[in-house]
């Protein structure tokens, strides 16, 4: 039996066996009464539905929902969606399985960049910010929370909801950021102030393991833009004489970054930055929801099928 290619390349023409990283688990009645398993599994390159509907008495204790599995079975369309149709599947043996090649970070969606590659073009950026007290503050809370900015997701599911996708988010953004304050004479360092911290909140909003994110207790009640806030404004004051007036920039910028109230932002854009963080951020959301619609859409026409979120079908550049 061969093995599967990535979820990124999967065909309707391919079947075999592979190792997965299960993020969603059900139990559902089918037509018939019977039951079926209703998965979502996902590799570093990409995510997909899986479902079991023989044997499902024998397999469904095999495993659970943020485990590794292994399975076997074929690609399927069905509704003009590529999904996988298994025969068997268990939890993963890792003495045994790390013999057919199981590595967890192969299981794991994840950016498609180098994670040390955009940590160290972040730590240089933030070496050239002025004023000092604006990079100190920049580095110290990228340097207290360097273990969960590598690797966090920017987003449950909406956009970069995968293993470094906060931090490519705020990459590309800072690079669009900067090009848009120089053509609009714009404070660049406080632009790319903003773009760092604007979802810092991020980090205890969201609980992340195993390649899945949660919500936490204050993600549900506190809320990303408030918690980034109050980690602004508590390491704000713990530097020596930090301006009182660029705190007030830096905490609008986070404040506003969604744009408007009606989007959950306490208060809108006031200042020409705040405005140009809060467009790049829609930006490269939509960019990012464009280019995965695309890429994992399985037909082969020049569009897409519909896309509910964003309300259209996409045109994928041929014809």
């Amino acid at each position: 039996m061969d093995k599967l290619p990535k979820l990124s390349t999967l065909t309707t023409e391919d079947s075999g066996w592979g190792f997965f990283l299960c993020t969603y688990k059900e139990v559902r009645a089918g037509r018939s009464g019977s039951e079926f398993l209703f998965l979502s599994l996902q590799d570093a390159s990409g995510q997909t539905v899986a479902k079991l509907l023989t044997d499902v008495e024998r397999y469904k204790n095999e495993f659970d929902a943020g485990e590794f599995v292994r399975v076997e079975g074929r690609a399927s369309l069905y509704n003009n969606q590529l999904q996988l149709v298994l025969t068997a599947i268990r939890r993963v043996n890792p003495d045994q399985d790390r013999r057919e090649g199981f590595r967890e970070d192969d299981c794991i969606l994840s950016s498609s960049r180098p994670i040390d590659e955009m940590w160290a073009e972040l730590e240089s950026q933030i070496q050239a910010v002025k004023p000092d007290p604006l990079r100190v503050l920049l580095a110290r809370i990228t340097t207290d929370n360097a273990e969960q900015l590598k690797i966090w997701p920017a987003a449950q599911t909406v956009h970069h909801a995968y293993r470094g996708g906060l931090l490519e988010h705020i990459l590309k953004m800072a690079e669009v950021g900067r090009l848009v304050a120089r053509a609009y004479n714009a404070n660049e360092d406080l632009v790319f102030a903003g773009i760092v911290l604007h979802d810092i909140g991020k980090l205890q909003e969201l609980g992340y393991e195993a390649g899945s994110a949660s919500y936490t207790r204050d993600g549900n009640l506190v809320g990303h833009i408030a918690l980034g806030l109050i980690l602004v404004r508590e390491t704000a004051n713990g530097i020596a004489a930090f301006p009182q007036d660029l705190r007030a920039q830096v905490e609008h910028i986070v404040a506003s970054h969604h744009g408007s109230k009606e989007y959950g932002s306490p208060v809108e854009p006031k200042t020409l930055e705040a405005f140009i963080v809060a467009a790049v951020d829609e930006l490269d959301a939509k960019v990012n929801q464009v280019r995965r619609a695309i890429a994992e859409d399985p037909a082969d026409g020049e569009f897409t099928g519909w896309n509910k979120r964003l309300g259209r079908v996409l045109h994928k550049g041929g014809g």
